[in-house]
């Protein structure tokens, strides 16, 4: 299994629209990639390398302070974003059946002005507010992608995301930090992130190194390269019920690996998702050639349960 790798520089953020005969061309390659493999590689998205390594830099300080520097910005202390927040070592376990997930994370869900953020690290809130807004700009080009894809209007897709940053809405960049573990340390089962599909439309992901592995047709786990200057994008649970499983939503987890009794965790590994969620849930329905859209809306937290 080798992920498919695209080149999305006529629909960079660097452009301000793309030809049909290029959005027809594109979408047929993410159609064909998200249909036999739920992952893709963009290249060329206009999302530059010193972006991301600007933003994993300024996400890392925030990481390497002591404890009670950040637990005033845990999760679940913000009205306004309720998924807004930091999350501590193992105290995550998408994988229910193993130890808590050996990482930390910052969420941004919110981009309220009543959301405090973080003081003590200079330009956090401006460097993460800013790579929040350009993947949700990236996100909304490819759903226009696959809604070409899929036969409809490109609104459908956009109008049920327009309200992401929004207490409305459940997307988040999440700012992931894999701190270097000695292996006796390590639990039984333990690692960086179970097993999980992700829950609504899509993902981004961003990687310092690699880590990620997924789930084959065959039922192994396969490793997932670190390409400089691509993006990994995969579909979530959500499109993959829109699509009535035209496109898939795979299983992945973030290894650990075991290396002559160490953890190859001598250094640190960080990543950036950017979990597109949607605040309506959609029904498109084929009849004849004709592609039927209903839609609801979603009430927060329902994106969790409809899968």
């Amino acid at each position: 299994m080798s992920i498919p790798v695209v080149d999305f520089g006529d629909y960079s953020l660097d452009k301000h629209d793309v030809t049909d005969e290029r959005l027809q061309e594109l979408s047929q390659m993410l159609g064909a990639a998200f249909t036999d493999f739920g992952f893709v590689f963009l290249k060329n998205t206009g999302i530059t390398r010193e972006e991301v390594e600007n933003a994993m830099a300024v996400g890392l300080k925030f990481f390497l302070q002591p404890d009670d520097m950040k637990k005033p910005f845990s999760r679940g202390t913000f009205p306004v974003g309720p998924n807004h927040g930091w999350v501590s070592a193992e105290a995550e376990r998408l994988n229910p059946l193993r130890p808590g997930d050996l990482k930390e994370s910052f969420n941004i869900s919110s981009l309220h002005p009543d959301i405090k953020w973080p003081l003590s690290v200079s330009n956090f809130e401006k460097t993460q507010v800013s790579f929040f807004q350009r993947c949700k700009e990236l996100s909304l080009r490819v759903l226009r992608v696959l809604a070409q894809s899929v036969g409809v209007d490109p609104d459908v897709f956009l109008n049920a995301h327009k309200s992401i940053g929004t207490s409305k809405n459940g997307s988040a960049l999440r700012c992931l930090y894999y701190s270097p573990v000695n292996s006796d340390k390590v639990k039984e089962n333990q690692v960086r992130c179970g097993e999980h599909t992700d829950y609504g439309s899509l993902t981004l992901l961003f990687q310092s190194s690699e880590g990620l592995q997924v789930l084959t047709h065959s039922g192994e786990f396969i490793s997932v390269p670190c390409i400089p200057d691509a993006v990994l994008v995969n579909i979530a649970d959500l499109m993959q019920r829109w699509t009535s499983d035209q496109f898939v939503s795979v299983v992945s987890r973030e290894r650990v690996v075991f290396l002559r009794s160490f953890l190859e965790l001598h250094q640190c590994h960080r990543a950036f998702l950017f979990l597109t969620v949607t605040w309506k849930n959609i029904h498109l329905k084929k009849k004849e050639s004709k592609i039927e859209v209903q839609t609801e809306v979603l009430r927060r937290g329902k994106e969790l349960t409809c899968r």
